[in-house]
C-alpha cells in the first residue's frame, strides 16, 4: 500500500502543466512526419472534387507531380504555420483532455475506461483547439494549394504564411482568417472523440494481455502498444470526419469572399457530383498518413510523459512505470 500511494502521488506531480509540454513536443513530431502527406490531400481535395483543368489520377501521381515541379519543399509547403499551430493545439488537446477526464471521475483515477467521461473530455478539447487550428490550417491549405500549378496565378501566389494572413485579413476582414471555423469544430470535437474512444479502449486491452512479457520488455511493450494505439485511433478519426474535412478544405481555398460555408451544403455539392467516392476525396493519403502521425504523437507524449514522471519518482520507488492510471494501477498493485 505503501508502494501505490508513493507512485499515486508521483502520478499526480507529474501532471498539470507538464501534460500541456507533452502535447506541444507531440504536437512537432506529427508534422514532422504526417505534414507531406497532409500537403498531398489538401491538394487532393482542391483540384479533384471541383472543375478544374488538373486532375490528380491518385495520391501515387499528385506525390509525383509536387516532387517533379517544387522538390521535396514542395511536400512541406505551408509547414511553417503547421508546426506552429499542431504544436499549440497539441499541447491544449493533450493538456485539457486529460485534466477535463480527471476532474470528470471526480479526481480518482479509474481503470476501466468510461466512454461518459472519455467522450465530453475529447469533444471538449476538440472543440477548444479549433479556434487555434482554423486559422492556422487556412494558411496551411492556401499555401499547399498553390504550389505552382497554373490554376494559381503567380500575381495572387502568397510568399510565405504571414503573407497569406496578412492578404487574407486584408482582403477578408478578421473574420476571414476564422472561415471554415463551424466546420472545424464539428470536425475536432467528433474526430477527437472517436479518437481517445479507441485509443483508451485499445490500449486498456492491451495493456491487459500484455502483463506477461511487460516485466521483461516494458519500454518495448509501452512503444509497441504507443504505435498500434495511436494509429488506430488516427485511422478512425479520419474515417469519421474526413467528410467535414473535405468540406473545411473547399470553404477555406474558395476564391469568392460569399461563397457557403455551411459544411452540408458544400459536400451536398460534392455528393451530386462526385457521389460518396467525392466526400471521401484524399482517403488514400490521409489514412495513410494518419496511422504513422498519430503514433509518433501518442508514443512521443507518453515518452515525454513517462520521462516527467521519472524526474518525480523517489529513488526507492523501483516498480514498473507505465503513462495511464489504469497501467499504473495494475501494475503496482
Amino acid at each position: 500500500m505503501e508502494e501505490i500511494s508513493t507512485s499515486t502521488s508521483a502520478s499526480a506531480s507529474a501532471s498539470g502543466y507538464k501534460e500541456y509540454v507533452a502535447g506541444l513536443i507531440a504536437g512537432v513530431a506529427t508534422v514532422a512526419i504526417g505534414h507531406p502527406f497532409d500537403t498531398v490531400k489538401v491538394k487532393l481535395q482542391k483540384h479533384n472534387t471541383g472543375q478544374h483543368v488538373v486532375r490528380y489520377r491518385s495520391g501515387l501521381h499528385c506525390t509525383t507531380r509536387i516532387l517533379k515541379t517544387e522538390g521535396i519543399k514542395g511536400l512541406y509547403r505551408g509547414a511553417t504555420s503547421s508546426f506552429l499551430g499542431m504544436a499549440f493545439e497539441s499541447s491544449l488537446l493533450f493538456g485539457i483532455y486529460s485534466q477535463t477526464k480527471l476532474a470528470l471521475q471526480g479526481g480518482v483515477q479509474s481503470g476501466e475506461p468510461q466512454p461518459q467521461v472519455i467522450i465530453p473530455s475529447a469533444a471538449y478539447g476538440g472543440a477548444i483547439i479549433s479556434f487555434v487550428l482554423c486559422p492556422t490550417e487556412l494558411v496551411k491549405c492556401r499555401m499547399q494549394i498553390q504550389g505552382t500549378d497554373s490554376l494559381v496565378p503567380k500575381s495572387s501566389r502568397y510568399s510565405s504564411p504571414l503573407d497569406c494572413a496578412l492578404k487574407t485579413v486584408k482582403s477578408e476582414g478578421v473574420t476571414g482568417i476564422f472561415r471554415g471555423g463551424f466546420t472545424t469544430l464539428l470536425r475536432e470535437s467528433i474526430g477527437n472523440a472517436v479518437f481517445f474512444s479507441t485509443y483508451e479502449y485499445v490500449r486498456y486491452h492491451l495493456h491487459s494481455h500484455a502483463k506477461a512479457v511487460r516485466s521483461n520488455y516494458n519500454n518495448l511493450v509501452d512503444i509497441g502498444i504507443g504505435i498500434i494505439t495511436g494509429g488506430l485511433g488516427g485511422v478512425s478519426f479520419w474515417l469519421a470526419v474526413l467528410p467535414l474535412d473535405v468540406a473545411k478544405t473547399l470553404i477555406q481555398t474558395n476564391p469568392e469572399k460569399n461563397c457557403s460555408r455551411n459544411p452540408f451544403q458544400v459536400l451536398s455539392s460534392v455528393y451530386r457530383s462526385g457521389g460518396l467516392k467525392g466526400c471521401y476525396t484524399g482517403l488514400g493519403p490521409t489514412v495513410t498518413r494518419a496511422f504513422p502521425a498519430n503514433a509518433a504523437a501518442i508514443v512521443t507524449w507518453e515518452l515525454a510523459m513517462k520521462i516527467f514522471y521519472m524526474a518525480h519518482v523517489p529513488q526507492e520507488a523501483s516498480a514498473p512505470i507505465c503513462i495511464h492510471e489504469y497501467a499504473l494501477g495494475e501494475e503496482q498493485v
